[in-house]
C-alpha cells in the first residue's frame, strides 16, 4: 500500500476550493448586476408590488429549477432567471423608500453599502482564517424556516414590530449564511458553484431588504 502524501492532498483540496471560490464570486458579480439592471427597469416602470404569492412560487420554483440543473449548462440560464426574478421584485421597493421617505436616496445608500461591507468583512475573514463554519448548518435552516414564517405573520397581521424583529433576525442570519457558505467553499464542503452563488445571493438580498426595513423604521416618510 503506497503512503497518502498528506501535502500533496492539501494543495489539491486548496487548489480546488480556489477554483471553486473563483468561479462562484464571478457568477455571483454576474447576477448582482443582472439583478441590478432588472431591478432598474422595474423602478424606470414604475412596476408594482410582486405578490406574496406569486413572489413564494415564484422563488420557491425558480429555487427548484436551479437546483435540479444545477450540473449542466442551464443552471446558469436558472440562476439568471432567479436572481433576475428576485431583482425585479426588489424594483417596487426601492421606487417606495425613494419616494415616501424624506431621506429615501440616504437610506437606500446605506443599506446597499452596509450589505456590501458586511459581505467583504465575513468573507474576508472566513477566507483568511479557513476557519470551519458547517456547524451552523442546522441551525441556520431551522432559524432561517422560523424568521420566514414570523415574516408572513407580520405581513399578514401588519404588525410593525414583529416587521422589525424579523429584520434584526434576518441581518444576523444572513450573515451567518455567509459565513457558512464561504466557510463550506473555503474547506472544500461545496462542490457547486452555481448553488453557492445562490446561497450568498439570498443572503445579500436578505441583508438589503432587511436594513431598509430598520433604517425606514427611524425614518421620516415625506408623505
Amino acid at each position: 500500500m503506497q503512503p497518502v502524501n498528506r501535502s500533496n492532498t492539501a494543495i489539491g483540496v486548496t487548489s480546488s476550493a480556489n477554483e471553486l471560490l473563483r468561479k462562484t464570486y464571478m457568477l455571483l458579480g454576474g447576477t448582482l448586476v443582472f439583478s441590478g439592471l432588472t431591478a432598474y427597469y422595474a423602478m424606470v416602470t414604475n412596476a408594482a408590488p410582486v405578490s406574496i404569492v406569486i413572489l413564494l412560487v415564484g422563488y420557491f420554483g425558480l429555487l427548484f429549477a436551479t437546483n435540479a440543473l444545477r450540473k449542466s449548462p442551464w443552471g446558469i440560464v436558472a440562476v439568471f432567471a432567479l436572481t433576475g426574478f428576485m431583482g425585479y421584485t426588489l424594483g417596487p421597493i426601492i421606487n417606495m423608500y425613494l419616494h415616501q421617505y424624506a431621506n429615501g436616496q440616504q437610506i437606500v445608500f446605506t443599506a446597499l453599502g452596509s450589505t456590501g461591507l458586511i459581505f467583504f468583512a465575513l468573507s474576508a475573514y472566513t477566507i483568511t482564517t479557513k476557519k470551519d463554519f458547517s456547524y451552523l448548518g442546522g441551525f441556520l435552516m431551522v432559524a432561517i424556516t422560523g424568521a420566514v414564517l414570523l415574516s408572513l405573520i407580520g405581513f399578514f397581521f401588519h404588525a410593525p414590530m414583529l416587521s422589525l424583529v424579523v429584520s434584526g433576525a434576518f441581518i444576523l442570519l444572513s450573515s451567518g449564511l455567509i459565513l457558512f457558505q464561504t466557510s463550506l467553499i473555503v474547506n472544500g464542503g461545496e462542490t457547486s458553484y452555481i448553488m453557492a452563488t445562490v446561497t450568498l445571493y439570498v443572503a445579500l438580498f436578505n441583508l438589503f431588504v432587511s436594513l431598509l426595513n430598520i433604517l425606514g423604521a427611524f425614518s421620516g416618510r415625506s408623505n
